[in-house]
């Protein structure tokens, strides 16, 4: 019985560092797109033959449209990272639950 308990913590770690880990790389992702995107359209418009002031309302247009789609893709990373706690939170009550009933048998 200790034996199956021991296992079913064992298996809920490595649920945790899994889905810790696919959460990072995937911010990591993100973050490298979003970058990317950025210093493209900068340089986009800084190599444009427009006036200055064009230039300058052009790149605060665009800052203002990538902080709104990275503040969109922040609450949805979010979100995905509440809903994993959440599953992992879920998993370590079931796991806490079971081997209370398991102990509870075993001295019975």
């Amino acid at each position: 019985m200790l034996l199956r308990v021991i296992a079913g913590k064992k298996n809920l770690i490595k649920s945790v560092k899994h889905i810790k880990t696919k959460i990072m790389s995937s911010g990591k992702v993100l973050l490298g797109v979003l970058a990317g995107i950025t210093a493209g359209a900068t340089l986009g418009i800084l190599f444009a033959p427009d006036k200055g002031s064009k230039t300058r309302k052009k790149i605060a247009d665009k800052g203002n449209d990538y902080a709104e789609e990275l503040k969109g893709k922040f609450d949805e990373f979010c979100n995905v990272l509440s809903e994993k706690f959440e599953q992992v939170t879920d998993k370590t009550d079931d796991l806490v639950s079971k081997t209370k009933k398991e102990v509870e048998n075993t001295t019975a």
